[in-house]
């Protein structure tokens, strides 16, 4: 069995609320994520995130100050293979609320 890391970036820009699955690792995948940094891109927003690790909320209901960046993780986190990592946005995002995650991907292939 080979291991393949890559490290990757998932960005997006949430302009309303929702929820989306950002991270889901094939059953052969494990995820370490190095970093989670969430900006606030206006004055007149007043989002809330949480996030979730296979259903399990790491940042409840975190409230972003207006016109604000904020680094949720001091130390790197596991998203193992087969579960999901998502984020659910509530209050006002209109204007714009960025979320960068850095991670590495790790990959089990199996060779013959």
């Amino acid at each position: 069995m080979a291991v393949v890391n890559q490290y990757l970036f998932y960005g997006k820009t949430i302009t309303s609320a929702e929820t989306v699955a950002m991270l889901s690792p094939a059953v052969n995948e494990t995820v370490l994520i190095k970093s989670i940094r969430i900006s606030n891109l206006s004055g007149s927003n007043s989002p809330v995130i949480t996030l979730k690790n296979n259903n399990i909320a790491l940042f409840n209901a975190q409230t972003l100050a207006h016109d604000a960046s904020l680094e949720l993780l001091t130390q790197p986190l596991i998203v193992e293979g087969g579960t999901t990592f998502t984020y659910t946005t509530s209050g006002t995002v209109s204007a714009g609320v960025a979320i960068g995650i850095s991670y590495l991907n790790i990959l089990k292939e199996v060779t013959t």
